[in-house]
């Protein structure tokens, strides 16, 4: 008896000791709880003539990520020229290429608030979504990328749930509309359908035997740089080499520039005639501002002659 009990005893502690000698389980992974990738992130991008020295641009930020926590949020400008809806259209189309399908522009340059003009959020063939009011900013890129279909703001749950002003729809109509659209909210609900937009008029350059005809459209700024809307193309027209002087006419003086690539082509102090990153005539000076050093006003006018084509003028200067 006394044998199999130690017998019986060795067992037990072999069996224990060889228990103990295994690795202990791991624990079980914890779920994943990572936040959406940047991938399925939804994007607001963000343009107001609002500036920055006041809270405007800050609430309607705040909410827009009190609807859409998850949202990111980028800017293209909030120091468009106030009211103005030309240079805001300029912008946006330079901006939305480089964009993907489903980004939501937001854009709040709304000289008509509070009166008949519509609420609206539009959307391109390209797939992109533009909340803004219909007064036109909207024409050069629709006229592009092509028309798919408009609505307009007019349900009370896509708005603030509180009083709407009647002055700031940056905060109460536009920026709760753009958060609800990027949170995946059905768009064909905001409102009914709008199916004509407002029409931005502008102008072109004109070319003629003589030369183009165009307009200065805005400033490069902080840089001073002019900016026209002669493109490269009808500037090629023209008979111009890199090199060359070029006679030009803005606001009815008559200037002689220099043809380059980039700045550097001509001394630090120097202006110079150059095609710009988006493929229009623009006028600078190497590290100076030609708008100011000459006091050239925008918008105003701008001719080139075709090569060869004197300009004759009472009162010529020369640069």
């Amino acid at each position: 008896m006394r044998i199999r009990l130690l017998a019986a005893l060795s067992i037990f502690f072999a069996v224990g000791i060889s228990g103990c000698s295994q690795p202990a389980p791991k624990p079980a992974a914890p779920a994943a709880t990572a936040a959406p990738s940047s991938a399925t992130r939804p994007t607001i991008v963000f343009m107001t003539d609002f500036g920055v020295a006041n809270d405007a641009v800050a609430i309607c930020r705040a909410v827009i990520w009190g609807i859409a926590p998850d949202v990111r949020l980028t800017d293209i400008t909030h120091q468009v020229t106030p009211f103005s809806i030309e240079e805001a259209s300029r912008f946006l189309f330079g901006v939305t290429p480089y964009y993907p399908a489903n980004t939501v522009f937001l854009i709040v340059v709304d000289p008509g608030v509070g009166t008949s003009r519509k609420a609206i959020i539009a959307k391109s063939k390209k797939g992109q979504y533009f909340v803004a009011p219909d007064n036109g900013v909207l024409t050069p890129v629709l006229d592009r990328d092509g028309f798919d279909s408009a609505r307009e703001i007019t349900n009370q749950n896509w708005m603030i749930q509180a009083a709407v002003s009647s002055t700031f729809h940056g905060r109460d109509i536009f920026s709760p509309a753009a958060a609800h659209l990027a949170a995946g909210w059905d768009y064909t609900l905001v409102g009914p359908v709008v199916p004509q937009l407002v029409r931005l008029t502008s102008k072109s350059a004109v070319v003629s035997d003589k030369g183009i005809t165009g307009d200065l459209i805005g400033l490069d700024d902080p840089f001073g740089s002019l900016i026209t809307d002669i493109t490269r193309e009808d500037f090629t027209k023209l008979g111009y080499v890199v090199g060359d002087k070029v006679p030009v006419t803005i606001n009815k003086k008559v200037v002689t520039l220099p043809f380059g690539k980039t700045f550097m082509d001509v001394p630090v102090g120097e202006p110079l005639l150059y095609i710009d990153s988006r493929g229009r005539v623009g006028i600078a000076i190497n590290q100076g501002n030609y708008a100011k050093k000459f006091n050239v006003e925008v918008p105003g006018t701008v001719f080139i002659p075709t090569k060869h084509t004197p300009i004759t003028t009472p009162k010529p200067g020369k640069h």
